[in-house]
Parts: C-alpha cells; structure tokens; sequence
C-alpha cells in the first residue's frame, strides 16, 4: 500500500473554534484525512452541528479561561486517551482606531487571540508530551508579519505577531521531545467579518489591489495548509510561519 503521509488515521485532533467559518473548514479537512475531530468551540449551536457532521465531538470551550481549557483537555483524554494534533484557530479582531480603543477592547483581543493560544498549548502540550509525540498548528495571520491598511487594527496585528513568536519559541523548546508546532498565516478570508470589511468599498480596493493574485481566499484553500502542518508530510517543519496569502507579503 502506497504511504500517504498527509493520513490522519487513528488520530484524534482538537480544533479551538472548529465550528463555524474558517475553523469548520480546518475541521473538515482533518476529518476528510482521517482523524477523530474535537470541535472545542464557545458557540454551543455551531459547535454541536460541526460535530455531529464530521462524527467527532464537541466540548464547549472558552480559550480565555484556563481552568475551561484545561477541563476541556481532561474531556478529550478521558473520551479518547491522547491528543495528536492541535489547532488553535479561535480568535477576534476590531477595527478601531488606536487612539480610541478601550482598555476592554485590547484585552478582549490578546485574550482570545493570543492568551487562549498559549493556554492550549501549554495544556495540551503537556499531554502531548507525556507521550513524546504531537502536532500543534496555530493560526496566525499575515497581519503579524506586515501592518494591513486602510483598516485600524494594531491590537490584533499584535497579538497575530505574539502568535508567530509564540509558535518559534515552543517549537525550539519541544522539537526535541517529539512535539512539532507550526503557525499558517492567512490573507484576506471570504468569510463574514472579511465580507463586513469588504462592505466598504475603500477598504476592498486597497485590500484586492494590495493582493497580487486579486482576490480573497476561500476557507477551504486554507485549510489543506494545516493538514500539512499536522501530518506526517511535514514530519521536518517545526518553527515554520507558512503564509498563504495570495502574495499580499511579497511587494
């Protein structure tokens, strides 16, 4: 038989936010390779539809709180006995100017975004490497890498850019425990806060011009980068930033 190493047969896979959008994509694409999917989303309904879709399970989560984090963990290794691979996908943006942002609104952004990304990795790191084996992929954006514009939005390009560096630095810690962690960092998304952004048509232009290739993604053109990054196919990646963004980095 030929070895597919993009297979995720007999692994279980958790994805934060892997209900809705961009995470049920991600979601999708895991299953399709052949893991057990863990949708652990804060969203109740969409949750528990993506589960019940993809024959996985659904343990409500908020990456905010470690303690909901870590109960979470204990349910997947409790239901299934190990964590192969981790997809932190959960995240929020606003788009305000930053002379006007409430200190509410900067800390709701590195909560979710950056906060809940280093309590998933460090929970199910541990169990990850308790059985020196695992694949953690974190989304991050092409908005850690270079200042989007016309739109407001430092907090998050911070926070994306926390994510990155947060990526490197565990990767360097664990590589040699068995445990891999990668980053994919998307460009423009059609997905419904990008359609709202698209909505302003001086927001759309910059943004499709800016893009060589002239157009949004899709979430499933995404989506096959992180099953990349969570199978045995990049098997040497650690500490990679793997950006898919239809070249808006390259000028």
């Amino acid at each position: 038989m030929e070895n597919n190493g993009f297979s995720l047969r007999d692994r279980v896979a958790v994805v934060t936010g892997g209900g809705q959008s961009l995470g049920l994509e991600i979601s999708r694409a895991l299953s399709g390779a052949g893991a057990t999917v863990v949708v652990a989303e804060v969203n109740p309904e969409t949750g528990a539809d993506a589960a019940e879709e993809l024959g996985g399970t659904f343990v409500r989560t908020d990456v905010t709180d470690p303690a909901s984090v870590r109960e979470m963990v204990a349910a997947v290794l409790g239901a299934h006995g190990r964590i192969d691979v981790l997809v932190n996908n959960a995240g929020v943006v606003h788009n305000i100017p930053t002379e006007e942002v409430p200190d509410e609104e900067w800390r709701k952004v590195m909560s979710v975004n950056l906060d809940g990304v280093f309590y998933c990795c460090r929970e199910v790191g541990k169990a990850m490497l308790g059985r020196g084996s695992g694949a953690i992929v974190n989304i991050a954006s092409m908005s850690g890498v270079v200042s989007n514009h016309p739109q407001p939005q430092a907090a998050y390009n911070a926070s994306k850019a926390g994510v990155i560096t947060l990526t490197k630095s565990l990767a360097g810690e664990w590589a040699g425990r068995g445990v891999r962690v990668n980053a994919v960092s998307p460009g423009y998304i059609r997905t419904p806060l990008t359609e709202l952004g698209m909505s302003k048509q001086e927001w759309a232009d910059v943004w499709l011009a800016s893009t060589p290739m002239g157009r949004l993604a899709e979430p499933e053109e995404i989506a096959p980068a992180v099953l990349y990054l969570a199978s045995d196919a990049s098997s040497y990646a650690t500490g990679t930033n793997l950006i898919v963004d239809g070249g808006y980095t390259s000028w």
